[in-house]
């Protein structure tokens, strides 16, 4: 399908943008009208709280959103932004944790965990992750029929990397796991034939380049050989997990990491049901259900909660 046609009639907008050239306020502009929906996200109605839990770095902000018809399920919600991006008031966390509060009656934790700035590397964002999982999972979730952990591109890989020493451990492992356009690999698989010239129209702003994958990795780990097994989880033994609905993006360069991680939970016998957002690029979940495809996206994981 070709990119979804609300985004290609304002994809002159980013004609040859990239990031650095977002210091340009006419540039920024653009940017920022680039990023505007059809129309308003108007927030559901479910109660918001911020508060903070202890955790091994030191405090750690989640925000809840308890929807007004309690359901019996529960879920940590992850963020992405490369590991070094992102906070809690970013679509991709705030519009997605309201939305499957409301659309499945579950209760939703959304996490602020530390980025890898200011010298921070793995395992500190995980580790916040992993403290936020532990309070849900031990307390307001304690009773809930299901509860699920999941996360948006480099959270996808904090979700997993949780499960998975969820796994190894002895605390009560996730009933499921939501993995929107993941990135859990390192190399991250080549596009498909088909997929790499399409992938040309799109601006930098909107693409992985080599060079921004390793500078990722770098900073997150702060190598890029001898990775530990669960910081790009992808490289893993992936046996004993959850099953896993898992989210992919049609024109994202890190939909491979996505496809090949939903072949190997299947061959390590872990149930998985895949979704391919047809005409979204990665990230599309930092967009609102005013996108039919978004709104589809998020339906694809409530529907899984209830």
């Amino acid at each position: 399908m070709p990119l979804d046609p609300y985004l290609a009639e304002r994809l002159h907008l980013l004609a040859g943008m990239t990031f650095a050239d977002l210091a340009d306020p006419d540039a920024l502009a653009r940017f920022v009208e680039f990023a505007q929906d059809p129309t308003e996200w108007v927030q559901p109605d479910v109660a918001v709280e911020d508060r903070e839990i202890a955790g091994p770095h030191g405090p750690v902000p989640i925000r809840t959103y308890t929807p007004r018809r309690a359901g019996t399920a529960a879920v940590l919600w992850v963020h992405g932004g490369g590991f070094l991006g992102g906070d809690l008031d970013m679509p991709e966390a705030h519009v997605v944790a309201a939305e499957l509060a409301a659309r499945a009656d579950a209760l939703v934790v959304s996490v602020d965990y530390r980025l890898a700035t200011g010298g921070v590397h793995y395992p500190v964002p995980l580790d916040d992750v992993r403290a936020a999982w532990r309070w849900l999972r031990t307390g307001p979730a304690a009773e809930a029929e299901h509860v699920a952990l999941g996360g948006a591109s480099a959270g996808a890989a904090l979700a997993l990397a949780s499960a998975l020493r969820d796994r190894d451990e002895t605390l009560r492992p996730a009933d499921l796991l939501l993995l929107a356009y993941p990135f859990a690999h390192f190399p991250v698989p080549a596009l498909d034939g088909a997929t790499a010239p399409e992938m040309t129209a799109l601006p930098p702003t909107m693409r992985f380049s080599v060079t921004d994958i390793e500078f990722m990795v770098q900073n997150y780990v702060g190598r890029l050989t001898d990775l530990p097994r669960d910081a790009l989880p992808g490289g893993a033994p992936l046996h004993g997990l959850p099953p896993v609905h898992l989210l992919v993006s049609e024109y994202d360069d890190l939909r491979p990491s996505g496809e090949l991680l939903a072949r190997q939970l299947t061959a390590s016998d872990v149930t998985v049901t895949t979704y391919l957002s047809a005409g979204m690029p990665h990230g599309h979940l930092n967009r609102t259900p005013a996108l039919a495809e978004v709104d589809r996206s998020l339906d694809f994981f409530a529907d899984a909660l209830k």
